[in-house]
């Protein structure tokens, strides 16, 4: 295992190292602290999903969904397009940055919350009828934003539709104050929490008779999940398949049901991958395509793939 961990430090060490260094001219001072900002954005949002998908996936006991089944993205572009509606395209890119951050990141953890505190009961019925809740209410975010971009003005939609797909080049880096406090404050208490996941990934049944208060362990591993997919969410926008992706390569590395090691191989991938892939798609391609098409992409192979697998077993 330690040496699965140095060689995904390498990787991810390199790709650090391509994102700062390639086709670097000029200032240095003033080229280390640009890219040394966006680099600290993607490192947040590389760990903040792939611990969010795991800490998930746990709790549902399930390495095929994932936190966008709750409809965070539905709602997140619903948002979006309500503003623009309510404010024209003129008014929607003049809102403050830290004033839109944060009525994202309120709107989507209430959101999560509200659907926690009335459907998490008792058992685990409650936590598969909250998932079937947010496939539902996705379904119905959908409906609305197509309703609303349809009345739209067209020169309107066209402003509104760049939020509509993640974007690892545009993160405006002036919400890290708030973003990176929060997730680190989220990391470590999952972190801590570590051994506690490692239970009750064998069950309700199993997590109670080992002395698990699990209602409150779910309760509060949902709370982390939702703050930090929120953030990511709001950050960079919707990224479906990102964290499914990086959680299925961290679980086939690791083969282990800890979550220690998980964690920590997991956040080495999304880093390598999101940085790597932005420092390839920026310095070496010149911006000819999109990271986030190819991730959600490669992404949506891997969860063809895991039904598939399911289904033959």
């Amino acid at each position: 295992m330690a040496k699965k961990f140095i060689f995904l430090g390498i990787c991810a060490s390199l790709s650090i190292l391509a994102f700062m260094v390639l086709g670097a001219r000029g200032n240095w001072g003033f080229i280390l602290t640009f890219r040394g900002t966006k680099l600290v954005a993607l490192v947040i949002v590389a760990i903040a999903v792939a611990v969010a998908t795991i800490v998930f996936q746990t709790l549902t006991s399930n390495r095929i969904l994932t936190p966008s089944i709750m409809g965070f993205d539905a709602l997140y572009i619903l948002l979006q397009t309500t503003l623009v509606f309510l404010l024209g395209g003129l008014g929607y890119v003049s809102l403050h940055p830290e004033m839109k951050f944060a009525l994202e990141l309120l709107l989507l953890s209430s959101a999560a919350l509200l659907l926690f505190g009335s459907l998490l009961g008792q058992g685990l019925q409650d936590l598969f009828r909250m998932l079937l809740v947010g496939v539902v209410f996705g379904v119905l975010f959908r409906s609305l934003t197509s309703l609303l971009q349809r009345i739209i003005d067209p020169n309107e939609f066209a402003v509104l539709q760049g939020s509509l797909f993640a974007s690892f080049n545009r993160v405006d880096t002036s919400l890290l104050i708030i973003a990176v406090p929060l997730v680190l404050a989220c990391c470590a208490l999952v972190w801590r929490k570590r051994h506690i996941l490692d239970v009750m990934a064998l069950g309700r049944d199993q997590a109670i008779n080992l002395g698990i208060n699990y209602r409150r362990e779910l309760l509060v591993g949902l709370t982390l999940v939702t703050a930090l997919v929120a953030t990511s969410t709001a950050l960079v926008g919707p990224a479906t398949f990102f964290g499914l992706l990086v959680s299925a390569i961290s679980y086939e590395v690791v083969k282990s049901h800890h979550h220690g090691p998980v964690f920590i191989v997991a956040g080495l991938i999304a880093i390598t991958v999101l940085v790597g892939g932005q420092a390839v798609f920026e310095r070496i391609l010149g911006m000819s395509a999109t990271l986030s098409i190819v991730i959600e992409f490669l992404g949506g192979l891997v969860f063809l793939f895991l039904i598939l697998r399911k289904v033959r077993a």
